[in-house]
């Protein structure tokens, strides 16, 4: 399946939910290239994701993210012709 390039922005609403995001992320950690995270005055957080893999496993990952209650989460993907 062909790979793709894209990138995630998470926003961390409340901080209990911080422990179930980072189970997932490191479950995907093959496809994470790069990770910025940024807090905020406010209390919450922003999270920056790099990624590479299939549109199945970015999905996934992205999937697991939005149901994650306190969590939102925006993807934006492109083709990989290098």
């Amino acid at each position: 399946m062909e790979k793709r390039i894209g990138t995630t922005v998470i926003r961390v609403l409340d901080r209990q939910s911080a422990g179930k995001l980072n189970a997932i992320l490191s479950r995907h950690a093959n496809i994470i290239i790069a990770r910025q995270g940024l807090p905020r005055e406010d209390g919450t957080s922003v999270i920056s994701l790099v990624l590479e893999g299939t549109t199945d496993e970015i999905g996934s990952l992205t999937g697991q993210i939005g149901r994650i209650q306190g969590i939102q989460t925006k993807s934006v993907l492109l083709k990989n012709e290098a």
